[in-house]
Parts: C-alpha cells; structure tokens; sequence
C-alpha cells in the first residue's frame, strides 16, 4: 500500500453536501432548541456609556408575573470576577475585562447590569424593564484622538486611557529616515464596524440534576474552550457537561470570545433552578453589547530614492481598544505584522497605543487588523508615486518580495519571527494586472473625463497569516456500514467544513465522500480543539483529518492483508472497496472489512458483491487462526510550528458621480494563494463572501456614536447598511497555488482573504477617479457625504492656493 495517493476529490468542485439540509430549511440553530419546560432571558443594559452604580433595586421585577430568577452582580457573589482573557498579554499595562454583570460601574452603552429569566422572553424583557438603577453619570470617553489626555477616564488605573503599547521592528528605520533622499508622511484613519452575522449570538442551557448532565448549545466559533472553561466556572466535570455548536449562521470573528457574559450567566441561571434556559441576541443587542473592530488612527511615513524604492517606513497608531481588553493587543499584533505586506522594505518600526474607550469591547473582526494595515502601506505606495511621478503599479513591482526569496524572513518578532512560508507574489501581480487591462482603462479613463465622467482605478497586494493556535485533534471510526464517522470541536459557520473535511478524508481512505459522516462543533464528543477563526480550519483541522484517515487506511490494509493473504502493500482502496493490486475482483467492502475487524460485530452482514472466496476463508479460519480484532478507529491531532501565509491582489475600477459622492464598481478582479485548494468553487465562495463584505466596510458601514455622551447612534440596518446584491459588481476570479511546506496538505487558509484589501483598493480607485478634483483620500469608510466633503475642501484648498 503506497502512500502516494491518486487525488479523486481534493482538488475537485464537489457540490456542498451541507447545501440541501440548509436549503431545504434543515438547518437546526441555537433558537431552535427547544428542551422540556425551557424557560427564558433578559438582560437590562446600560444607557450609560460611563457611570458609577450608586444603587440596584429589583423588587418589583422580581414580583413580575412569570419571573423565575433576578440577579445582579451581588447575587453572583465570587463568581462576579472579572472574565478570562482570551490572550493574556505582555505588552497590556493595564488589561481589564469586564464583570459578568457590572456592579459599581459601566462603560459602555450595553453593559449587562441585571439578567432576568422568566416563562418567556417578552415577561423577562417586561420584568427588566422594572429593574430601578441610580447612576452617578461621568465624562465619557468616545474619540479615540483625544482618548489620551482627555477629561474622562475609562480605568482608574489607566488615567491616561492607555492600556498597552505594542513596539515591533527590523532594520534602523530612524537611521533610514535622516539619509532618505524621499520622504512622505500621511495621516490615516479607519472607523469601527462590526460582524452582523445573519445569527446573532445565543445559548441554550438543558440541566438535569438528577443525572448531573448539563448540555449546552451555544453560536460559538469554539465550542471545546467554551466547555473547558465553562467546567472551570461552573465546578463540574467533562463528563457531566457536553457543549456543541450546533449550525452557526454566520461568526466572523464576533464569537470567539470566550466569554461573553452571557455564556457564564445562563449556564449558572440553568443551575440555580434546576430548569432550562435560554438567551437569544436581538439585532439591538448585536450593535450594543457585541465586540466590535477596526477603529485606528495611523500616522504614517515612508522613505524612498527617487526610483520609488521604499527604504524604510515607519507608523505610530492609536487603537480603539473599547472599554475592555479581552483579546489585550492582538489587532495591533495583527496590524504591525501585516503592514509591510508582499514588499520588500528593509527597515521598518511601529508603535501602537492601546487606548480604552467607552465603547463596547474590541476583538478580532472579519480580517483582524490587516485592513488597515494593508490601507496604511498602499496608501503610502500612493504617495510614493506621487513624489516620483511614476505609475504607482511600477512603484509596488519594483518593491515586491521575488518568488525565490521563500521562505522570506520579515525581521519581525513580536510573538515569534514572522516568516512568510511560500508564495509568488509576482505571478499573482502580473494576474492580476492582466485581468484588470490597466493600458485599455487609461483609455476608456481619458474619453469619460471629456464627457465629464470620473472613472478612476485602484489596486492593493496583501498576505494573510492563517492558522493561529497550532494544534487541532479529531477522531475517525470506520463502521461497519461502510460508513467513516469525523468528529471535531471545529465548529462551522458557512465555510462548508462537512464537504472539504469529507473530501481529504475520501482520498486519503479510498472511499467515497458520500460515505464520510463529519460531526463537528463538538457534535461527535471530540473534547480536544480550538476553534474556528483565523482562517485555522481547513489548514490545522483538514491536517487532522488526513492523519485520522490515513491511520485507518494503515489499520484497514493490515487487517485486510491477513484476510486476503497478501502483503499491506499489495492492498488497495478505491470507491469503498478492499481489493488486491492486480485482482480487482477479489475485494470486500469498507465496511466488511470492518465488521470482521471489530471484535463485538456481527460477522454475517457482508454484502453480495463481497468475493466469497475471501469470505469462505474466513469462516474457515476460527479461534487462534483469525485475524487479532480490533476496532478500526483513530484520534489524530495536527500541530503547525509556524503560521502559514496565504497572498493575493485585489484591483477594481469605479465611477464615482461628484454631485451626489455615489460609488459604482464598475469591475472587481480578486487574485489569491491558498496554497493547495481542496475545493475551488468554496474557495471562490469564500473569497467572494469577504469581497461583499470588504465593499460593506469600504463604502457602507459606519458606527456613530455621540462624541459627548458615547451614545451609540447606529443601532439598526436602517442607520447601518449592510451590502446587498446591488452593491456587488461582477468579479474576475484568479488562482495562484504555491503549497505551503508547513503541512501535508500544502494548504493556507482562505476565510479572511476576501476582505482584507477592499478598503485600500476603493480608497485608490475613488482618489484616481477624482484626481482632476484634487481630492486625496486619508480615512475609510467612504460614504457619499464624506466624498461630497473632500470634494469641497478640495476646491477650497486649490482657490485658496
């Protein structure tokens, strides 16, 4: 049996096996759950953004009718400490997050102050209403430039708001910067947003006292830490608590805290009554009490010769951190690591301030710090090409890392040395260029400027580490019917994990997809796994899976070899079937083979098409002379040293109307390296979901709020406008595929991808378009007001010169 297999599935578009089950209205969602005698929660939230509590009084909530349970911070007692961090973190001086029900303070409109839980959740929302609270308001801290400084504070060990500093560097960029021939300095902005799945976030809690059994359903991108650190909390065994995600309609990144209040505050609610409970996020609580990302302000420079090399650049940012710091610096760990990109640039230093504002807490959304990293080094690619006067796409060619420098060493070193495993970067920039036709738009360009239209075009290069947290373990089991069972705490929110998973697993095996049963999310009871998020899931849990099967393989050809009286590497498998090189037709299937492997199975269920010649020998065979049974199983777990690095280049062209500061995307083309692809058609599906979602955060999607009093002023998808399919244009797809050597799949993850370089790509286009306008283009997102805007600052600028 060689290890060389021949590749049926992975490479191939199989049709999504999840599609008709969701399609169909099949899908089963945290809201579905419905568990005997269930009861129901509430919460009251702060309309404060900054207060002190002076009291709580829940006497008339707790008289309302159908109400079961109220608490507040002092009924929790020691459990009302602050939650864990999900990375805790050197470089946070003053790292805090928040209670599971704020007691003596809130700091942000939407902090959970009391939970009610009743016969149902309009009794419960009714009864929490009644909860009396007397604040003492305070100076509220909402602009994230005079977040430093400013009257209100949002610790009181931090008085200046900083929460941390994150410092990174290679090469003397000071030392760059005073020979310099060229400098250029920008200053640069990128509002917060945040994930708006189609599923807002949930928990439903089933306890039975009787057995000592809590089952838990939560929408969550890591159901296994969620249950590791619920047994911790709550003091019960891993066997009195089994924790799934069930179908996840949609995270991006907005659930993997672990934890939420939430998801403490009904397990122990569960608990208390000896009852089940439920929790499901409105659309109002998403915008108010879910985490949110991306608000930075950089101020940016870089140095160069009059060629356009980039000699050094350096950046100094602030970070909107939010009220708390449950994910410490790991945005601006992300940002730092991501600005200098596909481009060779030798030396290079950034400074980031983590500030706290009275907002809700930040963590990684969609993308996690790279778009405005990515923003921030195009941006200055601009202003390059600007001071030489060259074509700004020369600039960016002349300063790519060459296809032979892989593995390329970036200098960086954070947490680790940032290495950028594989790639060629060139390829996907001449692809890109080549779909986009730069030469023919110039021309279309020039003609609609006669007409008095303004067309304008941009491009952006990005990389995307994949794959953080480096291990992820899974369990197969080949049964007798053929069938192979994966178990994973990997939980998927749309990535289409049953198909790629299934597709490894059948080329590694020799079976058939339709014949791989996936139970992920912790569904199957597999307690060893991360999560779902940093585009992780195909590279750490995909590796998994290929080990699981091939140890079956290895197990299936041993016991098979003993049946067929041949040697292991004379055994083959294909379609299901067990069978000798040579001799076809003297074969068993899968699942014959398992049945008389097992120990405790029925040895009479071989099929008609099994070679009974194979099958006479064995019942001849009895006692001493019969294979050694065994179970033909396994637990496999993938460990990856380093992060791997997935590449691409985005390009469109825009038409931008300066009466109304409207956008239209006339073409998109979108080039990407996922290393090896197991599935084009989810990779395509992948990267074009991040693309509408990268459009929404570049030209739609805005978060106000009041810069007095901290009040959030988008609160609906009336204020904030998610993208539709009218704001999508056609899209030309390209591949590039340079395995990474970090794993046996060659694979790099592919979740993020879409999204990352939408900003710096419009931002260019819409500058390029309006460039007869003067108009310069510092901060994102765009909305037609903002463009309204620069286009009258501009004339005023040029009237004034």
């Amino acid at each position: 049996m060689t290890d060389t297999l021949a590749r049926r599935y992975v490479g191939a578009s199989v049709p999504r096996v999840e599609d008709d089950r969701l399609l169909r209205g099949g899908g089963r969602y945290v809201d579905d759950v419905r568990v005997t005698d269930q009861l129901e929660a509430a919460f009251l939230r702060s309309p404060h953004a900054n207060a002190r509590i002076v009291s709580i009084d829940t006497r008339r909530a707790r008289e309302a009718p159908g109400v079961h349970l109220v608490l507040t911070g002092a009924d929790l007692g020691p459990l009302n400490v602050p939650l864990p961090a999900f990375v805790p973190d050197p470089n946070m001086r003053a790292a805090h997050t928040q209670l599971p029900l704020a007691a003596e303070r809130v700091r942000y409109v939407g902090e959970a102050i009391a939970m009610v839980v009743a016969d149902d959740r309009y009794l419960a929302e009714d009864a929490a209403a009644l909860v009396e609270v007397e604040y003492e308001a305070l100076p509220a801290v909402v602009e994230l430039s005079e977040a430093s400084g400013g009257p209100g504070v949002v610790h009181d060990d931090a008085p200046d708001n900083v929460a941390g500093l994150v410092e990174d560097s290679t090469g003397d960029a000071d030392a760059a910067f005073e020979s310099a021939p060229m400098v250029e300095r920008l200053a640069l902005s990128i509002e917060r947003s945040l994930a708006s799945p189609i599923e807002g976030r949930g928990i439903s809690v089933e306890w039975n006292p009787q057995r000592r059994r809590m089952h838990v359903w939560a929408s969550t991108q890591a159901p296994v830490a969620l249950k590791h650190g619920l047994c911790r909390i709550l003091g019960l065994s891993s066997d009195e608590l089994h924790l799934e995600a069930p179908d996840v309609g949609g995270g991006f990144g907005a659930k993997i805290m672990v934890f939420y209040p939430e998801e403490i505050l009904l397990p122990y609610a569960a608990l208390r009554l000896g009852r089940s409970v439920k929790w499901t996020e409105d659309r109002w609580e998403h915008f108010v009490s879910s985490n949110q990302e991306r608000g930075q302000i950089h101020r940016a420079e870089v140095a160069f010769d009059a060629d356009g090399r980039i000699l050094a650049v350096r950046t100094h940012f602030l970070h909107d951190s939010g009220a708390y710091t449950p994910y410490g610096s790991d945005v601006c760990f992300n940002t730092v690591t991501h600005v200098l990109g596909q481009y060779r640039i030798p030396n290079f230093k950034a400074t980031a301030e983590v500030l706290f504002t009275n907002k809700p807490p930040v963590s990684p959304y969609r993308g996690a710090g790279r778009p405005q990293a990515v923003f921030v080094m195009e941006r200055l690619m601009g202003a390059v090409a600007r001071r030489t006067g060259r074509d700004v796409n020369e600039i960016r060619r002349l300063n790519l890392i060459p296809a032979d420098a892989f593995p390329y060493e970036t200098g960086l070193h954070i947490k680790a040395p940032v290495r950028y495993d594989s790639g060629n970067y060139q390829a996907g920039f001449d692809l890109a260029l080549e779909l986009l036709d730069p030469a023919a738009f110039r021309v279309e360009q020039e003609a609609a400027r006669r007409d008095g239209r303004y067309l304008g075009m941009g491009l952006a290069t990005y990389v995307e580490a994949t794959a953080p947290a480096r291990s992820e373990g899974c369990s197969a089991r080949l049964e007798g019917s053929g069938k192979v069972v994966i178990s994973l705490g990997l939980a998927s929110q749309g990535q289409g994990h049953e198909t790629t998973f299934a597709q490894i697993c059948a080329d590694e095996l020799g079976c058939r997809v339709e014949d791989v049963v996936i139970r992920a999310g912790n569904a199957g009871g597999q307690d060893d796994g991360i999560g779902t998020f940093g585009s992780r899931g195909l590279v750490m849990g995909g590796n998994a899976v290929a080990s699981a099967a091939k140890e079956i393989r290895q197990k299936v050809a041993a016991f098979a070899s003993d049946l067929f009286e041949v040697s292991p590497a004379d055994i083959v498998m294909q379609d299901g079937w067990v069978s000798v090189a040579g001799s076809p037709t003297t074969r068993l299937r899968l699942g014959t083979v398992a049945t008389l492997a097992n120990p405790f199975g029925y040895p009479g269920t071989w099929g008609a098409e099994d070679d009974p010649a194979v099958l006479d020998r064995v019942r001849a065979r009895a006692g001493d002379h019969r294979p050694a049974s065994q179970r033909i199983e396994a637990r496999a777990y993938f460990e990856q040293p380093d992060m791997a690095f997935a590449s691409g280049v985005h390009a469109a062209t825009v038409e931008v109307d300066p009466g109304t500061g409207g956008v239209r995307i006339l073409k998109y083309v979108l080039v990407h390296d996922c290393g090896v692809i197991v599935n084009p058609a989810i990779v395509d599906g992948q990267v074009l979901g991040g693309l509408a979602q990268g459009i929404g955060g570049a030209l739609l999607e805005r978060l106000l709020f009041d810069p007095q009093t901290g009040q959030p002023q988008t609160t609906s998808f009336m204020d904030f406008r998610l993208p539709t399919v009218d704001d999508i244009p056609d899209v030309l797809l390209g591949h590039i595929e340079t395995p990474s050597p970090l794993n046996p799949l060659g694979v790099k993850g592919t979740g993020e991808a879409g999204v990352i370089p939408v900003s710096a790509v419009i931002a260019e286009a819409v500058e390029d378009a309006l460039a007869p306008l003067g108009v310069r283009i510092d901060s994102m997102p765009l909305f037609p007001d903002t463009i309204v805007e620069l286009i009258r600052s501009a004339a005023a600028a040029q009237g004034q010169a």
